[in-house]
């Protein structure tokens, strides 16, 4: 023991080697270059700065001195397994007197308790499903909330390190290496889309489990091009939508035109319909003739509130499609991404421009992809950066496109955006801003700001606030010089 009671084996987070550190070999291998156009990636692509904050460490996840830690559990909390036994072993019996005011914890939900004894200062504590082949989906849907829930846990009270025991344990029968898959990739999407709110993710594996975590995270987190390579053909068929939860298309409800006919297996195209076409279809969704609604709006003859309340609905119909569609493959492409805060304190969202392939890509789904990020920013306060850095002719967003993203996210995105910051704009660019935000939609003109270097921009956001893709930084230092930090007042918005 310290002189100050803890236990000397306690390991500090920061002193472990992180994923990316652990590469063997020619040290160069390591690196993630930019890819030859033309090549196939990996929809989990290299990305030296996830793999970072990823660490695989066997140990006891009671010694670990993180942020939180996360025990594995039943629904009343009481389970004996070595995870738990060894948590309650160093934190203390304080620990059990606060479990019992939880009233126990459903499978996949995530509770905090604190850490007492522990060098972690919390415990998020969760319950695994139990594992039965004839219910796999359900056992599958569970695990990737218990990952889930406790990273959303972790991120609403501002935890900077996270470690992950191995949640459903051989005890309730779940296979290991199919856990694994979805733990690593459940964490990975968070971390894509979240990665600036947690600093480190520690998976703490035992001496039987480490094997199958070793083999299975160059899937995940590949280390170079050459390991996202090699790891590619490895993926399993279902690689789970834009946060990694399973992708079940039989959960998918079908109805039919005509109920109480027999269904002809010829006609299914006539006869059934998906989800996402019934929420367009005004029987299924109760309301009046929506040809009639437009035709009013057209005509002004309906209320400012009736057609916010339409914008309202339409906009609903493609957040339903956005939270149940494998989204996966935009994802990869990093074109979107939460970083940190503006100088008034304001989430800055980046957009990348050259990584976005219109003609390679479905444009609806980049949509669906777009609100599936963004429903839960917009309602704060928010600026957009977008890099126009290096685009070419295929990475251009038509004016139809915008216009029609801009109708389905206006009313419930415009009231809280306070600044589009457009970088390294173009002569050609400009003019179609311009053009755009003058004809084609309102409100918006006053708000964009163009940006034609960094130093610009850092008047208004911290360069340690934006994560910036290094062709962006490459690019601006060849054109402009090195940046060179200095006291200015923030840009108007």
């Amino acid at each position: 023991m310290d002189p100050l009671g803890a236990p000397s084996q306690f390991v500090e987070v920061d002193a472990l080697k992180t994923w990316s550190d652990s590469c063997e070999g020619d040290p160069t291998n390591s690196s993630c270059e930019d890819v030859p156009d033309g090549e196939m990636r990996s929809p989990f692509p290299c990305r030296p700065d996830i793999n970072a904050k990823v660490i695989l460490w066997r140990g006891d996840i009671a010694l670990l001195g993180c942020t939180a830690i996360v025990n594995t559990s039943n629904e009343a909390l009481t389970d004996k397994n070595p995870v738990s036994d060894s948590i309650f072993n160093y934190a203390g019996p304080e620990l059990l007197e606060e479990l019992q005011k939880l009233k126990g914890c459903r499978t996949g939900e995530a509770k905090l308790t604190k850490g007492f004894n522990l060098a972690a200062r919390y415990i998020i504590h969760t319950v695994g499903p139990k594992y039965k082949a004839k219910y796999r989906t359900a056992a599958e849907s569970s695990l990737h909330s218990c990952y889930r829930n406790a990273l959303q846990l972790a991120k609403e009270q501002a935890m900077s390190s996270v470690g992950f025991c191995v949640i459903s344990s051989l005890k309730r029968c779940y296979p290991l290496e199919d856990a694994t898959h979805i733990a690593l990739r459940t964490v990975r999407r968070f971390l894509e889309v979240h990665g600036g709110s947690i600093e480190k993710v520690v998976f703490a594996v035992t001496d039987q489990e480490e094997p199958t975590y070793q083999k299975l995270m160059p899937l995940y987190f590949p280390r170079s091009l050459q390991e996202e390579k090699t790891s590619l053909p490895h993926l399993p068929r279902d690689i789970g939508n834009a946060e990694g939860e399973p992708v079940v298309p039989e959960r998918q409800i079908r109805i039919c035109e005509k109920p109480g006919l027999p269904e002809d297996d010829s006609e299914d195209e006539t006869l059934e319909q998906d989800l996402s076409f019934i929420g367009s279809h005004a029987f299924a969704r109760m309301e009046e003739d929506v040809d009639k609604q437009r035709r009013l709006i057209l005509q002004g003859q309906l209320s400012d509130a009736a057609v916010q309340k339409q914008h309202l609905r339409n906009y609903n119909r493609w957040l339903t499609r956005a939270r149940t569609e494998d989204l996966s493959d935009i994802a990869a492409l990093r074109a979107l991404y939460q970083t940190g805060v503006d100088n008034c304190g304001r989430t800055v969202m980046v957009v990348v421009g050259r990584n976005i392939p219109v003609a390679l890509i479905d444009m609806e789904k980049a949509l669906l992809y777009f609100i599936h990020v963004m429903d839960h920013i917009a309602v704060k306060e928010y600026v957009i950066v977008y890099f126009h850095t290096l685009t070419g002719e295929h990475n251009h967003l038509d004016s139809d496109f915008l216009k029609k993203m801009y109708d389905v996210v206006d009313t419930k995105y415009k009231k809280n955006l306070r600044a589009l910051y457009f970088v390294h704009p173009t002569f050609r660019s400009k003019v179609s801003t311009w053009f755009f935000t003058t004809f084609t939609v309102s409100g918006l003109k006053d708000k964009v700001h163009q940006v034609e270097r960094l130093q610009q921009l850092f008047t208004a956001i911290s360069p340690e606030q934006i994560d910036f893709p290094p062709f962006v930084l490459e690019y601006d230092a060849r054109e402009n010089g090195p940046f060179y930090q200095t006291r200015h007042s923030s840009m108007d918005l």
